[in-house]
């Protein structure tokens, strides 16, 4: 389980997508963020950041750009 510990504390759930093409990273940030409250996403794919912040935005989630290649996904509390 990603989130192991359930806090806030809880370091989030890395993925490296690098190299891969849309939708791939945002196939597997989507399937991280079933069992995540906070997944960081290593993407290089140009589209990567455009696919990311749509996915959140379809959840209600926020959409961070931490790097160029750097994102985070992060569940809103309620």
């Amino acid at each position: 389980m990603p989130n192991e510990g359930g806090g806030p504390e809880a370091a989030p759930f890395h993925i490296d997508a690098r190299g891969m093409k849309c939708p791939w990273p945002v196939l597997r940030a989507a399937r991280a963020m079933r069992d995540a409250d906070h997944v960081t996403i290593d993407a290089d794919d140009a589209i990567a950041p455009r696919e990311l912040a749509a996915l959140a935005q379809q959840h209600g989630w926020q959409f961070s750009a931490l790097s160029p290649q750097r994102f985070a996904l992060s569940k809103v509390p309620a």
